[in-house]
């Protein structure tokens, strides 16, 4: 069975699950904010057909779901992440990355990492968090709540960013950078 991937128009592909060698904005290893008190954080759960978004409060303290964006393609999608960063007056992303239940990287977190890049490109700080089982999360509390199928389907994306965000602000509440 063959695959589709959505990548920049010039590299397209339907079978070869490689990306373009290019050099990373964003630092593979990039965890942590530099230190800013009373800025939210945008977090991202980055899929093919939807982006989950939840921000933080100012304070660092609370994760709150915002909306699910519906993938259009990597400009219309990028703008509109940088107007939810306008919206909320940050330029910090945190993004959520796909790892194998291993620890390792596989293709869907390459995808998410070439996005992120396009992202830091257009002036936004981005940092990465182990987004496992968050969607797994996101539904569980979903159906706890007596949501439908049909809203969840809606909903759980950024249920998930929700999830991943406050995962993050819990592990890096006393950090210092």
């Amino acid at each position: 069975m063959t695959e589709t991937v959505v990548l920049p128009a010039a590299t397209a592909t339907t079978t070869d699950k490689t990306l373009p060698p290019e050099q990373p904005a964003v630092s593979p290893e990039a965890r942590f904010f530099p230190r800013s008190m009373n800025e939210r954080i945008v977090c991202l759960d980055i899929g093919d057909v939807r982006i989950g978004v939840a921000v933080s409060d100012p304070t660092g303290t609370i994760a709150s779901p915002v909306e699910v964006i519906q993938r259009v393609g990597w400009g219309p999608d990028t703008r509109r992440i940088v107007s939810i960063c306008e919206r909320y007056e940050t330029n910090r992303i945190l993004s959520g990355l796909p790892l194998n239940m291993d620890g390792s990287e596989g293709f869907q977190a390459q995808k998410v990492r070439q996005f992120c890049d396009q992202l830091a490109k257009a002036g936004l700080q981005v940092v990465f968090q182990d987004e496992r089982l968050s969607t797994v999360s996101a539904e569980d509390a979903l159906i706890e709540g007596g949501v439908s199928r049909a809203e969840r389907k809606q909903k759980v994306d950024m249920i998930a960013a929700s999830v991943i965000l406050r995962q993050w602000l819990e592990e890096n509440k006393n950090k210092e950078d």
